[in-house]
């Protein structure tokens, strides 16, 4: 068995790479692992977004989990930050949301949290991992319970109700009255929840992509494909718009000229807010992170730390010293005091706050920060393969030799994803053509070297 765990839990096409017999193993290995040192039934949540394969991996993981006896949860249709929220919230001994996040809708994903919603530490995923190689070898000797110990379950009611009410805890006494918001819910796990916190505040909405039907989650829209949105904020003359991705524990934002807000400006408004009342002095980032932000914290006395991608990779620093705000470039950006995983909606709501309580267009909050050049291309690789990426020599050939052209001016990363079949290569640099140049060129021999 390959390895089953990649940055954000367990992913693949649903029904052949995450399959039903699968997930029914997740669920007995999970909760076993997770609850192991409770002296009662287990308590597990489960909550999934709209794609049409959760159904499916829903029921089998509900199985896996009763198997040993737990009782669990189910709250349906919720963004995984609400999943993270409500295990702790209702005294829960884990949780797991069924969701491939920004991945294409046939794609599907488990993954685990802890009883204080956090997400799980590499050694607790190699313990699940190690247990299911012990399953499938023949080995099962977890507990199979009969007659009144076999688990059970019941659909919670007032889940929703309850993470809205959390969101706007966050924000007491704010109102958005006045300010125009496009929301973009990507067909995903926010389409309920989103709008909802947002009238309550007293918004003008415009709602797109908030229908979903099982297969149009991340479908052109959200916040892997923003310019949809950015026509529309621009059409309906809007102050700001709102993208989630399919999860919802991601969010980008559009400015009122119908320009992209990316999640390290998005750190850098709220980081230099949180900094000039008193709240940090230190922001946790990934390499991902564009040069500009460097700068930016920089020139404002703010320090910054990389973490490795992978917002749990960034939530671990922040735990580890007590510090405020992280996120990715992407737009999974991590307010501790208010929660334990990224949230779309909830760093929306923030970005909102300060905009209503400076009274300042959101193009001039960003101008603080400005991003230096850079290329995202990512290169198809079977998961198989990606290992070859630092052993292949016309790759790292033609690495070091751009490398080397780059040096002082830029810089390059190259890393294989943990949710996707694809490798990414970044390029930043001065020159945009130069770098998009090489960018390109290198992209293009991985694809050659890794798919032959």
């Amino acid at each position: 068995m390959g390895k089953l765990f990649g940055t954000d839990g367990v992913r693949g096409k649903a029904n052949t790479e995450l399959t039903p017999e699968m997930a029914f193993k997740l669920g007995r290995a999970g909760a076993y692992i997770l609850t192991k040192e409770s002296k009662t039934a287990p308590k597990v949540l489960v909550g999934k977004d709209s794609r049409l394969s959760g159904d499916m991996l829903e029921a089998a993981l509900t199985a896996g989990l009763c198997s040993i006896g737990a009782e669990v949860f189910h709250v349906g249709v919720l963004p995984t930050p609400a999943v993270a929220y409500l295990v702790k919230h209702y005294n829960l001994n884990a949780g797991v949301m069924i969701s491939a996040s920004h991945n294409p809708m046939e794609d599907n994903g488990i993954k685990f949290f802890n009883s204080q919603g956090y997400k799980l530490s590499d050694a607790l995923e190699n313990e699940i991992e190690d247990l299911i190689t012990e399953i499938d070898s023949g080995n099962d000797n977890l507990p199979r319970p009969t007659g009144e110990g076999v688990g059970t379950v019941t659909v919670s009611k007032n889940a929703a109700e309850d993470y809205i009410s959390s969101l706007l805890s966050t924000v007491p006494g704010l109102s958005l009255k006045g300010l125009n918001i496009v929301l973009d819910c990507a067909n995903g796990a926010t389409s309920q929840t989103a709008s909802i916190v947002f009238e309550k505040l007293g918004a003008t909405l415009k709602v797109m992509s908030n229908k979903p039907d099982g297969k149009n989650i991340n479908a052109n829209c959200g916040s892997t494909h923003m310019e949809n949105l950015q026509a529309e904020v621009k059409k309906v003359g809007a102050d700001v718009g709102f993208a989630f991705d399919g999860d919802g524990d991601r969010m980008l934002a559009v400015d009122e000229n119908g320009e992209l807000i990316d999640g390290d400006q998005i750190m850098a408004i709220c980081g230099l807010e949180m900094f000039n009342r008193g709240e940090l002095d230190t922001i946790v980032a990934t390499v991902m992170s564009n040069q500009g932000f460097e700068l930016f914290c920089n020139k404002h006395g703010l320090k910054l730390f990389r973490a490795d991608v992978g917002d749990r990779y960034v939530l671990e620093k922040m735990l580890a010293d007590n510090l405020p705000l992280g996120g990715e470039q992407s737009g999974h950006i991590i307010f501790k005091k208010f929660s334990t995983s990224g949230d779309g909606i909830l760093s929306a709501l923030q970005l909102a706050a300060i905009m209503a309580e400076k009274k300042e267009k959101l193009s001039t909050l960003a101008s603080i920060m400005e991003n230096l050049p850079q290329v995202l291309i990512n290169a198809t690789v079977p998961n198989n393969r990606k290992p070859e990426l630092k052993t292949n020599v016309e790759i790292q050939r033609t690495l070091a030799v751009i490398e080397s052209k780059i040096a002082g001016e830029g810089r390059i990363l190259v890393r294989p994803s943990g949710t996707e079949p694809v490798v990414r290569v970044m390029i930043e640099g001065r020159d945009s053509e130069q770098i998009n140049q090489w960018a390109n060129s290198l992209a293009e021999i991985i694809l050659s070297e890794l798919n032959c």
